[in-house]
């Protein structure tokens, strides 16, 4: 206990400004890896890999084993070259999102001063999912908002239309030509249909009663966690209309909740605080839904 205790103490004695922020780095660094890999598949693995490490650092530092502890060291070089393989898609999606912040993100992040016709749109939007809701017609409606969706606009057919009900429940009409994909709406006009999304690789769609989604929702549900998009998405199974945003999906919404939160979203933000307002707000309702359920 004393050789401890002399331990701890030479520890806080050799303590400097410069050590403190060497340990405050590599802790950000940690934590911003445990946040990008939160709610995904890969948070498993690492769990795995995190607990067998401890277990062989005991065994090698408390029990004098040679062969193992060759065998240890051997080993770990090799397991920091798979890291980077095993954890490739959150890598990915990672600098994805870094590289999203670019110049012609910048160019694209306007403010929604025609608070009019974003008001519209919004409004035309719920007003199509109501009745594709009511036909049972699926439909994924993607809504951009500051970054640019341009990699996903190119996988489907331009089409640079005006948002109305009745070409949004004609593309989703089924079996027409671009009834599967996505509907991509920039600046109040629907610029693609039929465009291809990413799907979700969160955790959350292996637990109930998410795993019970369809392409759709999972295609929902990626976008919003590769993207800062809002998304729409009308099940063709139940009729029941769903909105992701943030790796957050809302189910069994109504057409009056689906318009708030929306407007929520699109409304202009002078300052930070009320920029804030509409992720509040869908979490609100995301924490109530969950309740209801």
């Amino acid at each position: 206990m004393q050789n401890l205790l002399g331990e701890i103490a030479y520890f806080f004695q050799r303590l400097t400004w410069l050590s403190i922020l060497d340990l405050a780095l590599v802790t950000i660094v940690f934590y911003l890896v445990l946040l990008l890999l939160r709610d995904t598949q890969a948070m498993v693995l690492l769990r795995g890999v995190i607990f067998f490490v401890i277990l062989f650092t005991l065994l090698t530092t408390f029990i004098d084993l040679p062969a193992f502890s060759w065998l240890v060291k051997t080993v770990v070089p090799a397991l920091l070259f798979a890291i980077p393989v095993i954890f490739a898609p959150e890598i990915r999606r990672g600098l994805e999102k870094i590289g999203r912040a670019g110049p012609d993100n910048l160019l694209m992040r306007k403010t929604y001063a025609q608070d009019e016709r974003v008001k519209q749109t919004i409004h035309t939007v719920v007003t199509a999912a109501a009745r594709l809701s009511a036909r049972q017609h699926g439909a994924l409606i993607v809504m951009q908002r500051r970054e640019g969706l341009g990699d996903y606009i190119r996988t489907g057919v331009r089409l640079d239309a005006d948002v109305t009900p009745e070409l949004l429940l004609q593309i989703f009409y089924p079996n027409t030509p671009l009834h599967d994909g996505a509907v991509i709406i920039v600046d109040n006009l629907i610029v693609a249909a039929s465009c291809v999304m990413p799907l979700s690789a969160s955790g959350i769609l292996t637990r109930s009663p998410e795993r019970q989604m369809g392409l759709r929702h999972r295609a929902a549900l990626g976008t919003s966690e590769a993207t800062d998009a809002v998304t729409v998405v009308v099940s063709e199974q139940t009729g029941s209309i769903s909105i992701a945003h943030n790796g957050r999906m809302i189910r069994r919404l109504d057409s009056e909740r689906l318009e708030n939160i929306l407007l929520a979203f699109y409304q202009p933000s002078e300052n930070q605080e009320e920029a804030g307002k509409p992720w509040e707000m869908f979490m609100s309702l995301f924490s109530r839904r969950k309740e209801d359920q």
